[in-house]
């Protein structure tokens, strides 16, 4: 068993790394940045979009700043909130540019393919293994176990903003790793009836490299519900 878990381990490892190399080359870095940081946003920004344009990312303390916020694409500004439990950071939740909606302000070779949040996720998950496998293996072989879900994006805020639990286990026994998001293609036919300002948007909530080791470890159970009312824990504890 343990042969087998290092061998997944591993395949999922050398697949993300590939797709990152594939896809992310303009963010040159293999690992994501730290959840508090502003930086983490504007790299899933570069990543989703796939473009050079390097962002301006501002993080609230709030949870109303961040519902009620709207990026930009000219000047690109985006949007950062993360949510805390007792421990520290457990989800990162950006609102960053649709691809198309880049490319209709700075040029077609401005933005490449629109990726998802479960790339992101994906990324996140290989991060978290390779860091348990430093020290704790066999939480490592655990989390790599973990199913990361295609969950349905939203196309309206509202559904987005929904309370869900970012880690959870699921009806088969397995733990699994929500990728909730938006996706508003400034090309889109909502256009036709929406405001500008509703488009060409993309939105996801990433669990930590953290939340993930720590659940992997056994020192948190999954399913802490994440939200985005006015209460949401939105500082890191103690402050």
């Amino acid at each position: 068993m343990t042969t087998l878990h290092t061998l997944r381990t591993s395949l999922i490892l050398v697949a993300t790394t590939g797709l990152l190399a594939a896809t992310t080359s303009l963010a040159q870095t293999t690992t994501m940045p730290e959840p508090t940081s502003k930086d983490f946003c504007v790299v899933v920004q570069k990543i989703l979009a796939n473009t050079e344009l390097t962002a301006t990312n501002e993080i609230f303390n709030d949870m109303p700043e961040y519902r009620h916020s709207k990026p930009s694409p000219n000047p690109l500004m985006i949007y950062q909130v993360v949510t805390y439990d007792e421990v520290g950071p457990i989800v990162v939740s950006c609102k960053v540019k649709a691809a198309d909606h880049i490319r209709s302000e700075y040029g077609e070779d401005a933005a490449g393919e629109q990726l998802a949040c479960p790339t992101i996720t994906r990324l996140v998950h290989a991060q978290a293994i390779a860091e348990l496998q430093q020290d704790n293996p066999e939480a490592a072989a655990a989390a790599a176990d973990f199913i990361i879900d295609e969950t349905e994006v939203s196309m309206t805020g509202q559904a987005y903003l929904s309370d869900f639990q970012s880690i959870y286990t699921g009806e088969d026994g397995a733990i699994h790793i929500a990728t909730p998001g938006l996706q508003a293609d400034w090309e889109s036919m909502m256009g036709w009836i929406m405001p500008d300002r509703f488009m060409g948007q993309t939105y996801c909530h990433l669990a930590t490299v953290d939340y993930m080791k720590r659940i992997a470890a056994g020192t948190v159970e999954p399913g802490a519900t994440i939200t985005t009312e006015d209460d949401a824990p939105t500082t890191p504890p103690g402050s």
